[in-house]
């Protein structure tokens, strides 16, 4: 407990999961985005990015990636610059170069110390139908009463 030395290495490791569409730094891709299969992006994307929902689905945003849109999908997971509202359905991973300027709507949650967020953290209910945006407004409200 006391006389262990803590590890240099980071508490979120990236999974070796297979990725069968990568955007490239040097790539600039305007629209919308829908993932059939699990998506890398150390690029920009100017446009929503999405996946099915019945599918699990992880999109990684690189640490050169940038987002100026939505992203929905299973797993999420941020080392780069999101401008736009996050939903992962099952989890969100942010590292510690993340920056997100929008609302997160999350299964589970996990955050490197570090990592930026300008919006709302709101744990959903995998289970449950979607919050409509009267609903969560209302939440805020009476959070700020």
């Amino acid at each position: 407990m006391f006389g262990k030395k803590k590890s240099a290495a980071s508490p979120l490791v990236l999974s070796a999961e297979k990725f069968d569409t990568l955007i490239g730094p040097q790539c600039e891709m305007h629209g919308r985005i829908l993932a059939t299969d699990s998506l890398r992006l150390d690029g920009t994307v100017v446009g929503h990015i999405e996946a099915h929902s019945d599918l699990p689905i992880t999109v990684v945003i690189g640490a050169s990636g940038v987002v100026q849109g939505d992203v929905r999908a299973h797993r999420i997971i941020v080392a780069g610059k999101v401008t736009g509202n996050i939903h992962a359905l099952e989890r969100i991973e942010l590292h510690a170069s993340a920056l997100v300027q929008g609302d997160i709507k999350y299964g589970s949650l996990a955050v490197e110390h570090g990592a930026r967020v300008l919006g709302l953290l709101l744990q959903i209910d995998s289970h449950a139908p979607d919050h409509s945006e009267d609903e969560v407004r209302a939440v805020i409200r009476k959070a700020k009463a």
